[in-house]
């Protein structure tokens, strides 16, 4: 079968390779890759690949092969599948325990586009707690966790302030429901939550803008810039505020895939999905997701036609 594998050259960071259908594990089932999403993260672990390290954590497709243990679905399902690795591939071996089962009024372009940046925001808002009635800041917003988190934050009740680094990066949070702005010394504070992905001076500037007794949820550094807090500016601000630590993983992850299908399934969460495309334009696509050239996510199709 056909996957894409890392080439460690920036300028065309995966190539086509051929390689043996994977063997599932007792508890994984076989699947056949209709679509698959890229995430921003990979396109850093791509500038040093790991040896025998092979993308792609988000795809949707079809059950050929069920879990030997008779978990999960059976043949013939078309599912979401978040495995630990090797998606951007003809076929993925996924644990059944990151599977959900989709229903026909759900593509799977949109599917595709689901499983990290979905469980991501889903588990990043039950972090941060009850929203309804609360100021929040996001920073970083326009990527496919921002999308995601701005949906599910303002259905949840919340004031939400997105900043993002254009005016264009930043419609479709405003049609969502956002107050957008495009540096956090801009944002009309004060803050109950703050969801911080950036690092940098954002951070700090973040901090700064918060009510006292706030929590801050530090999820990503997307600048790639360490952040730098100096303990005496902190005297000046906001007094007891909480900085706490995310990151999203930790298996099972089939019931938050599923409850994330059913949000797209009754209109509440709407994948933005910046571009649609040929896997065979992965490479490019990669490049452009990098340089922050695409809006929300990129999704490509094993199929041969973009939708």
């Amino acid at each position: 079968m056909q996957r894409l594998i890392p080439t460690g050259d920036p300028a065309r960071p995966v190539a086509f390779a051929e390689s043996p259908q994977p063997v599932p594990e007792p508890d994984e089932a076989l699947v056949k890759v209709d679509a698959f999403a890229l995430n921003r993260g990979e396109t850093f672990l791509l500038e040093r690949p790991r040896p025998g390290w092979l993308p792609g954590k988000d795809i949707a497709g079809l059950v050929v092969q069920a879990a030997a243990d008779g978990s999960g679905p059976g043949i013939g399902t078309r599912v979401a599948g978040h495995p630990a690795q090797g998606g951007w591939a003809e076929y993925a071996a996924v644990p059944t325990h990151s599977l959900a089962v989709l229903p026909d009024t759900v593509d799977s372009v949109r599917a595709a586009a689901l499983p990290l940046a979905g469980i991501t925001a889903l588990r990043l808002l039950r972090t941060a707690g009850s929203l309804a009635g609360r100021r929040v800041l996001l920073t970083g917003a326009s990527g496919g966790v921002g999308h995601y988190v701005t949906e599910l934050a303002v259905g949840a009740g919340a004031e939400l302030t997105a900043v993002t680094a254009t005016p264009q990066r930043g419609e479709r949070l405003t049609a969502l429901g956002a107050r957008v702005v495009h540096e956090v010394t801009d944002a009309d504070g004060p803050f109950d939550v703050v969801l911080e992905s950036t690092g940098g001076p954002a951070l700090p500037a973040a901090l700064a803008g918060m009510r006292p007794g706030g929590t801050l949820v530090w999820f990503g550094q997307a600048g790639r810039t360490p952040v730098t807090l100096d303990f005496f500016d902190l005297l000046h601000g906001p007094e007891r505020v909480t900085i706490r630590h995310f990151h999203y993983a930790g298996a099972p992850y089939g019931p938050d895939l599923a409850a994330l299908v059913r949000l797209v399934e009754q209109g509440r969460l709407h994948p933005e999905t910046g571009r649609t495309a040929d896997w065979t334009r992965t490479a490019e696509t990669l490049v452009d997701l990098r340089e922050r050239r695409i809006r929300g996510k990129a999704v490509l199709l094993t199929g041969g036609t973009a939708e």
